[in-house]
């Protein structure tokens, strides 16, 4: 747990016992070869939440775009939001959102370690 959180300091229990329990078995170097590139594809929760804020004064949806959900994104844009209620709900339950997308991020580059295939 202690080498995760040297990596990355704002990090949710969830996400952290997950890291935990998928790199626990690694070798050195496969798991300096996994942080390298879940640090670099990871979202925080800090910037989730402000672009979900943006969302209630300007453009909505931007944060379901980072967290590569591109439909929910697009339904958000084209409705405002839907009508800000879903916008106000995401502002609610950011954290939730954003350690659900880092869980599959993860699980990508996992299934990339497994096949030898990490893009640079």
């Amino acid at each position: 747990m202690n080498r995760i959180l040297q990596y990355i300091s704002d990090i949710d229990p969830i996400e952290l016992n997950y890291l935990d329990q998928v790199t626990n078995n690694m070798t050195e170097q496969d798991f300096n070869q996994f942080i390298t590139h879940y640090v670099g594809r990871r979202q925080s929760p800090t910037i989730v939440l402000l672009l979900c804020l943006i969302g209630l004064f300007g453009v909505s949806g931007i944060h379901r775009f980072i967290l590569g959900q591109i439909g929910m994104g697009l339904l958000y844009f084209f409705t405002a939001g839907l009508c800000f209620v879903g916008t106000i709900i995401d502002a609610v339950s950011y954290k939730r959102l954003t350690t659900e997308a880092n869980i599959k991020v993860a699980n990508e580059i996992l299934m990339m370690m497994e096949g030898e295939f990490i893009p640079y």
